[in-house]
């Protein structure tokens, strides 16, 4: 039995969960349309450069949470959930998982997207272990800051032990699935490297390392 990890942004999901939590957000008025699409593009474009700044973005990510009473979030969540995540889950990331379970692998994702949006699309895997970033909730209210350390970059590999200690799982035979070349540092941690549909600077580095690259098609 061995730790199958995976990234959950463009690796299971064929799309960014957080970057259309934004549009959604936008879609509903819930947020300045101008102003916040703007934010969504840039910090996703720095994303995907690998140069964007986490707090930065996390200040501006869950701000929002913090203005909505958490019974509407929770009623927006799920119609987020329903209309813009479900649609971007294909069957090939589902049999992947699969695979992992009926080996018997402990299954667990990891992301830099935050708890709030991500934990019910774990659900969707029926996965119940998962790390992401933590948002801050005191006396039932987000408060719009992150509670501990982002999963993001490095942040992963921190985050990633601090459970392994926990939950006395290891990285033998371990493996980790993910598109960016942000998760370099978690990819380079384990066994059984896997790079899944592949942003340019990864898949140069997979190929040149000699990892598995895998291309999962669009829902």
């Amino acid at each position: 039995m061995a730790l199958a990890i995976f990234d959950l942004d463009n690796t299971l999901l064929r799309g960014d969960s957080d970057y259309l939590w934004g549009m959604y957000l936008i879609e509903k008025g819930a947020v300045d349309r101008a102003f916040h699409q703007q934010q969504n593009e840039r910090f996703y474009r720095e994303y995907l450069n690998g140069k964007m700044d986490i707090r930065a973005f996390l200040r501006f990510q869950l701000a929002p949470l913090s203005r909505i009473p958490i019974p509407e979030l929770l009623q927006m969540r799920e119609e987020f959930i329903n209309g813009h995540i479900k649609p971007i889950i294909t069957g090939e990331a589902k049999a992947l998982v699969e695979k992992h379970r009926q080996q018997g692998d402990t299954l667990l994702i990891i992301t830099a997207t935050n708890d709030f949006v991500t934990r019910p699309i774990a659900d969707l895997f029926d996965i119940d272990e998962l790390i992401a970033t933590n948002a801050e909730c005191i006396n039932g209210q987000y408060t719009g800051n992150v509670s501990g350390t982002p999963s993001y970059q490095e942040g992963k590999v921190t985050r990633l032990h601090s459970w392994l200690t926990e939950t006395d799982n290891n990285l033998r035979d371990s493996w980790f699935y993910t598109d960016s070349y942000n998760d370099l540092p978690l990819l380079q941690e384990v066994d059984n490297p896997v790079a899944i549909n592949p942003d340019p600077r990864l898949a140069k580095y997979a190929k040149q390392s000699g990892w598995q690259i895998l291309n999962l098609t669009a829902p």
